[in-house]
């Protein structure tokens, strides 16, 4: 049995350990709150922008005047695993790699996979590896913003339109609450036509197009683009709060839990330590008595 000086220890540490994750809680549940309000601000805009786009471009012939809507044949492939900086979230990030893993093993094993990694996480795990890496934009997560997620949208959409990559696949955590993410594995190009929720079949609108039909494609087909990468951005950053507040909830009550245990242990502890010492001290007495 420990004697009570390393349990007093345990104790200590387990009492630092638990106003550790309560404070990490705390932090991570003010972000999930503002990370919650940008996302559910950014889906309502993100589908009527795609209704839109699929209005006015079901209005022609078909896609093939829409660069990023182009189907060629797939030989080299663009995978994004989207992680975060840090660790302490629970599956967050595991989730993320094997999904990210299990593509390029099952989906694109004959393929020339590429990974540009956002967040630190995603970028430690695949420098390892033995694809091909491009490491400038992971740290994009320091400053969530559109100015910043653009330039990463940008450099992902031109090499779409230059051929470098003939199929861009995103893979990212969906917030639903703060309990639950899914992982999602998207093909962000070459676009498709998304049908919006809660639309009626048939019942789209006859938008008044002012130039052209064609120019108004032109420059919203790449907005809508750089927005629903910025939202899959949103998408992420918000499960990671919800994952590490999570995490650290269930951590805390472990803690408390432990604790219980270990006071039980140092009570009884204490408890044996002083009838040894009474049943020391009978036995001396006893001992004089006796002589």
């Amino acid at each position: 049995m420990a004697n009570l000086k390393e349990v007093k220890e345990r104790i200590n540490s387990v009492v630092s350990t638990q106003q550790i994750t309560k404070a990490m809680k705390m932090v991570s549940a003010s972000k999930l709150r503002r990370a919650q309000d940008k996302i559910i601000q950014m889906r309502p805009y993100s589908q009527k922008l795609t209704a839109i786009l699929n209005n006015v471009s079901s209005a022609s012939e078909g896609d093939e005047d829409i660069v990023f809507a182009e189907k060629r044949e797939v030989k080299n492939v663009l995978i994004v695993p989207i992680t975060s900086d840090k660790g302490l979230c629970g599956a967050f990030n595991s989730n993320i790699l094997k999904a990210a893993n299990l593509a390029i093993v099952q989906r694109f094993a004959d393929k020339n996979v590429t990974i540009l990694p956002l967040g630190k996480k995603a970028f430690e795990f695949f420098k390892k590896k033995d694809n091909k890496f491009i490491g400038e934009f992971y740290q994009v997560f320091s400053e969530v913003t559109f100015e910043n997620v653009r330039r990463v949208a940008d450099f992902v959409m031109e090499g779409f339109v230059n051929g470098d990559y003939d199929q861009i696949v995103l893979v990212y955590n969906e917030f639903k609450n703060v309990a639950t993410q899914n992982v999602i594995v998207e093909k962000f190009l070459p676009m498709e036509k998304i049908a919006e929720e809660g639309v009626i079949k048939g019942a789209d609108v006859d938008y008044i197009l002012e130039p052209s039909r064609e120019f108004i494609i032109e420059d919203l087909v790449p907005t809508s683009l750089k927005i629903q990468f910025y939202k899959a951005i949103l998408e992420s950053n918000a499960s990671e709060h919800g994952a590490r507040m999570t995490a650290m909830d269930k951590a805390t009550e472990n803690a408390g839990d432990l604790l219980k245990d270990l006071r039980l242990m140092y009570n009884r502890t204490r408890q044996a330590a002083i009838t040894n010492e009474i049943l020391e001290i009978v036995s001396g007495a006893n001992a004089l008595g006796g002589k």
